[in-house]
C-alpha cells in the first residue's frame, strides 16, 4: 500500500487486487437523443450522429452555399476544357505517323516467295466465242518458243470456230494472241502457243515423292481475278475423278492431286506448286454443291501433264492404251470391282477373251474398285503393253492376259 501507484481504492478494483469482490450491475443507459444536447449527439448504440435540427441558420447556409459553388466550379471546368478540345485545327499540315524500320521476313519455301517465283510464269487464257467470253488459266512450260498448258474444257469451244478468239493475258499486264497446237479430251490437257519468246518457264516437278499433308499453292485466275494465290495441303493422292466439262468434249477419268487450297471456277489450268516452287499439278476440277469452291480440288499429276504435252507439242496429238470396254462400278458387300456391260468388237478385250458379266478386280495386281479406277490403270500403260487381269467369273476369280490397243 505504501508503493506509489497503489491507490485508495486499490481493494475494490478487482483489476489491481484478485481477491476483490466481483459484482454485476445493470446494462449501460444512454440518454434519448432528443434529451442531449446537439448538434452532435449518440445514439443508443453509441454512435456518433449529426442532428441537422440543431444546426444554426448561418451554418446550414454555409453548406449549402459551398455545395452550389463545387458543382458551378465543376461544371464550368468541364465546360471550358470540352469547348477548348473543340476547337483544336482539324487540318495540320506537315504531320508525319511513325513507322517501324523492321522489314517483313519472307522465308525461302513461304507462301510469298513461291509466288513471287512462279506467277510470272501463269497466265489467264480468255477465250470468246461471238458474244460469249470465258477466262481461265495456263501455264508456260517452253519460254523459248511460247509453249502453254492449260485444260482441253477451257479452250475447246473455240477450236475449229470461225471468229473465236484466243488470247493469253500475262502477268504484267500484257497480252498475246494464242493458237491451239493440240488437245486431249481423254486427259483434259491442252497445249497453246504465243508468238512471244523469253517467257518465264514454270519449274516442272513429280508427284513421285509427294505425300499427303505436303504444302502446296494453287496460282491462276478464278473468277478471272489474275495472280490470285491460294495455300493449302494435298489431302489426298491417286484419286480417281471423272471429268466431263460442260460446254466441251472433255471426256476423262484423271487419278488426280486432290487438295484443300481454294480452286473456283477460272483457275482450271493454272498451277498447283510445292513448297519448292516446282509444277506437281495442273488444276481442273473442283468438287462442290454450290458451284464454288468447298475445299475439294483437283488437279492433273504433272506426270501425266507433260507427257500428253510434249506429244500435242510434237504431233498434235496424244495417244492412249484401251481396253475396249464400258463397265460401272459395282460391290459385293466384301469386294468391290468394275463390272463389264458390253465388250467391244475387235478390241483388246475380245482378243484376250473378256466376256460382259465379268467383273475385274485387278490389273497387274493392282487392285480395281471401280470403272473409273479401271480406266485410270488402263491408262497408266501404253498401247502394245501386256497386262494380267484379274477377273471375277461366274462366282469364282480368274486371270485373263490382255494386249492393250490405243484409243
Amino acid at each position: 500500500s505504501a508503493g506509489p501507484w497503489w491507490k485508495p481504492d486499490a481493494r475494490s478494483d478487482p483489476w489491481r487486487d484478485p481477491h476483490a469482490p466481483a459484482g454485476l450491475t445493470g446494462p449501460a443507459v444512454f440518454a434519448d437523443e432528443s434529451e442531449q444536447d446537439g448538434p452532435v449527439v449518440v445514439d443508443r448504440r453509441g454512435r456518433r450522429k449529426l442532428r441537422l435540427s440543431d444546426l444554426s441558420v448561418r451554418v446550414a447556409a454555409l453548406v449549402a452555399l459551398a455545395v452550389l459553388l463545387a458543382g458551378a466550379l465543376g461544371g464550368g471546368v468541364g465546360y471550358l476544357l470540352t469547348r477548348e478540345a473543340a476547337e483544336t485545327p482539324l487540318l495540320a499540315p506537315g504531320t508525319t505517323l511513325s513507322q517501324t524500320d523492321e522489314g517483313v521476313t519472307r522465308e525461302p519455301g513461304s507462301v510469298s516467295d513461291i509466288a513471287g517465283a512462279v506467277t510470272p510464269a501463269v497466265v489467264s487464257i480468255e477465250v470468246r466465242v461471238g458474244e460469249v467470253g470465258a477466262t481461265g488459266s495456263g501455264v508456260v512450260v517452253d519460254g523459248e518458243n511460247g509453249y502453254i498448258v492449260t485444260n482441253n474444257h477451257v479452250v475447246s469451244g473455240a477450236d475449229g470456230v470461225e471468229g473465236a478468239e484466243l488470247r493469253a493475258v500475262f502477268s504484267d499486264g500484257t497480252g498475246s494472241e494464242a493458237r491451239i497446237v493440240g488437245r486431249d479430251p481423254a486427259s483434259d490437257i491442252a497445249v497453246v502457243k504465243v508468238e512471244r519468246p523469253g517467257l518465264v518457264t514454270a519449274s516442272l516437278g513429280s508427284v513421285d515423292d509427294l505425300v499427303v499433308g505436303d504444302p502446296v499453292v494453287a496460282i491462276g485466275s478464278p473468277l478471272g481475278l489474275a495472280g490470285t494465290v491460294t495455300s493449302g495441303i494435298v489431302s489426298a493422292l491417286d484419286r480417281p475423278v471423272r471429268l466431263a466439262g460442260e460446254g466441251s468434249d472433255t471426256n476423262a477419268v484423271i487419278s488426280a492431286v486432290q487438295t484443300d487450297a481454294p480452286i473456283n471456277p477460272g483457275n482450271s489450268g493454272g498451277a498447283l506448286v510445292d513448297a519448292t516452287g516446282a509444277v506437281i499439278g495442273i488444276n481442273t476440277a473442283i468438287a462442290s454443291l454450290g458451284g464454288g469452291s468447298v475445299g475439294l480440288g483437283f488437279a492433273i499429276p504433272i506426270d501425266t501433264a507433260r507427257e500428253v504435252a510434249e506429244q500435242l507439242i510434237a504431233s498434235g496429238a496424244a495417244v492412249h492404251a484401251s481396253l475396249g470396254v464400258n463397265t460401272r462400278s459395282v460391290s459385293d458387300g466384301t469386294r468391290d470391282g468394275a463390272l463389264v456391260l458390253n465388250v467391244e468388237p475387235g478390241s483388246a478385250a475380245a482378243d484376250g477373251g473378256i466376256r460382259e458379266r465379268d467383273v475385274v478386280i485387278a490389273v497387274d495386281d493392282q487392285p480395281v474398285g471401280s470403272s473409273e479406277e479401271l480406266v485410270v490403270a488402263v491408262d497408266s500403260y501404253r498401247p502394245g503393253d501386256a497386262v494380267t487381269l484379274e477377273v471375277i467369273r461366274d462366282g469364282r476369280s480368274t486371270t485373263v492376259q490382255v494386249t492393250l490397243g490405243q484409243a
